[in-house]
């Protein structure tokens, strides 16, 4: 089978998960709760990490944020200390977000201190997951329809992205990390979901309005690709083409989550901001 068959096959599986799992809340926190263990064994793989402490942190960690957050919004109980918690959580995570961009451009490799590692970990995959949770529990109740726009952003923007980039890209956009992207494959990628951001607002979630999902799509676009960039750096400094095997032509859920992954305490912050 071509790999364009495949990418295609197991991206609509994927797609076609993720969409049934948003039919309940129980479904969706779990789906998010097992990509988020993959990520992590994935992730470990890439930063060549061991041993099941990482496992326990991310279950500790995202069960605390995921239950307590479903309680107090069954119970209608606002809870300043959380809210403080969370608001910690988005500071410290936009700060190692920081950390990494700058080593983008760094020639060093990323640091390997144990207690580094488990910040980078904690602040960089465990709480994207708990971002993708929480930005779906925004409104004070389980809201499917943001995080749905959210996703079908990133979809339109990394399909546009490869196939713009395919057809029409010559100049490149971070050769040293990622040498097949182009500055066209992105500028095409950042078009697209510009224009679905209208479709979203209409037909997904009307809660936001136009010119708000559209600062969303802009959002998606360019931290969805400095998250891209950014997971390139971790493989290729680990000498692999994928995080994982899990999904033919794509990867493993690393490679197909990245976008999201960084940019889910942006997209979080912003939602905050309006």
């Amino acid at each position: 089978m071509k790999e364009s068959n495949k990418r295609i096959i197991s991206g609509l599986v994927f797609g076609g998960l993720f969409i049934s799992s948003l039919y309940t809340h129980v479904s969706f926190a779990l789906l998010t709760f097992i990509f988020g263990i993959i990520s992590t064994n994935e992730f470990n793989k890439l930063t060549n990490q061991k041993g099941i402490g990482y496992y326990l942190v991310f279950s500790l960690i995202y069960i605390y944020f995921a239950l307590t957050e479903y309680l107090l919004n069954i119970n209608n109980q606002p809870n300043s200390w959380f809210n403080d918690l969370k608001d910690t959580l988005l500071i410290f995570s936009i700060f190692v977000s920081l950390f990494l961009l700058r080593d983008l451009f760094s020639t060093k490799n990323l640091t390997s201190i144990l207690i580094k590692k488990y910040f980078r970990f904690i602040f960089y995959i465990t709480s994207s997951f708990i971002f993708i949770y929480l930005i779906a529990n925004f409104n004070g109740f389980y809201d499917p329809s943001i995080i749905l726009g959210c996703f079908i952003l990133i979809w339109v923007n990394d399909s546009f992205a490869y196939m713009v980039g395919k057809k029409f890209g010559k100049q490149k956009l971070f050769y040293s990390i990622s040498p097949h992207k182009t500055v066209e494959g992105f500028l095409g990628g950042l078009l697209f979901c510009c224009i679905s951001a209208s479709l979203v607002s209409r037909y997904v979630d009307d809660s936001i309005s136009t010119s708000n999902w559209l600062t969303m799509a802009i959002i998606v676009s360019v931290f969805g690709t400095l998250g891209d960039l950014i997971e390139s750096k971790f493989k290729r400094e680990s000498n692999v083409k994928d995080s994982g095997k899990i999904m033919p032509g794509h990867g493993g859920i690393l490679d197909r989550l990245d976008s999201i992954i960084f940019a889910s305490p942006y997209i979080y912050l912003f939602l905050k901001l309006i």
